[in-house]
């Protein structure tokens, strides 16, 4: 059965391999391993060693500990802060959002978060 954390990391895997709009093949090539092998990672089937987890974070530019965020609350979130759950970045439509906002120039993002902030704050 695979511990809860091995699951965590493998989602936070897949999410940024989406992302970045790569495919498993892709990603096992970049660090030397087949697709089915990032299959079990991201699945939490097999767990990453430290030296693979970062191997893993530099083929997708991201500093380890990516892979660990949202696994413990931090003492510094307040009562206001909404949780998001993680799953939310396994919807198909997340990944399309976010690049089209990351693919703004800063100006019109901005605007668009402003807009988004707005529109939460009216709907509660």
């Amino acid at each position: 059965m695979a511990h809860p954390v091995d699951i965590h990391v493998g989602r936070q895997l897949r999410n940024r391999r989406k992302l970045l709009g790569m495919t498993q093949q892709e990603l096992g090539d970049c660090v030397g391993i087949r697709f089915q092998q990032i299959q079990k990672y991201e699945s939490g089937a097999n767990r990453v060693s430290a030296s693979r987890l970062w191997e893993l974070s530099r083929a997708l530019g991201v500093p380890v500990e990516f892979f660990y965020q949202g696994l413990e609350p931090s003492n510094a979130v307040n009562d206001n802060t909404p949780f998001i759950d993680p799953a939310v970045m396994d919807n198909k439509e997340t990944i399309d959002l976010l690049r089209a906002y990351y693919g703004l120039e800063e100006q019109p993002r901005q605007r668009l978060l402003e807009l988004a902030k707005a529109i939460h704050r009216a709907a509660f």
